[in-house]
């Protein structure tokens, strides 16, 4: 029999672009560019997925093909926005619209290397601004009438904190027993 967990997972939503909560800029903070990747091809969208959740054991998309990636990233409305320090990829939100004016935040997160910086709440207000202007860039969806998330208990310890700082509320709860999955890394062998 394999070991299981019990993990809570958060479902959180805004249903306004005034619930956006902006974090306050620190002295001297140099510009954080966060820009659409607009040719976001497999290796990209892979590379970033598993840099940015190998660490929290992120592997529902481990078994993609490079089909099913092209596939999902070619869905009109998703789009993957990345941040970037000194030409380095330090972390990415990927939005993804919903029907009846959601957008969801389906990843969200930075490389290990930018945790601890306060990149990720800027990255994140970036993001969820771009969810509530989707439909500019997107004529064919409708106006976005609500963003959305779900992080768990797996996820980095300040994830939870980092949503409901951006005005994120919660719209459920629910907890699960989980088999024990190993942290992936970015690629097998790399936490050694």
């Amino acid at each position: 029999m394999s070991e299981t967990i019990t993990v809570t997972t958060w479902h959180l939503e805004q249903t306004s672009p005034d619930d956006l909560v902006r974090p306050a800029p620190r002295a001297g903070e140099a510009d954080l560019p966060v820009v659409l990747a607009e040719r976001t091809g497999p290796e990209f969208a892979r590379f970033l997925y598993t840099a940015v959740g190998g660490p929290w054991s992120w592997t529902d998309r481990l078994p993609w093909t490079y089909r099913q990636w092209q596939e999902w990233l070619a869905g009109e409305g998703v789009e993957t926005w990345v941040a970037w320090v000194a030409g380095t990829p330090a972390g990415y939100v990927q939005l993804e619209p919903r029907p009846g004016g959601e957008v969801e935040i389906v990843y969200f997160g930075l490389l290990p290397d930018f945790i601890g910086q306060g990149l990720g709440s800027r990255l994140l207000a970036d993001g969820i601004a771009r969810a509530w202007d989707l439909a500019d860039r997107h004529p064919a969806l409708p106006r976005t009438a609500r963003v959305t998330v779900h992080t768990c208990s797996l996820d980095g310890p300040a994830a939870l904190r980092t949503y409901r700082a951006r005005g994120f509320r919660e719209a459920r709860t629910e907890s699960a027993e989980q088999p024990v999955v190993a942290a992936p890394g970015p690629w097998p062998g790399a936490d050694g």
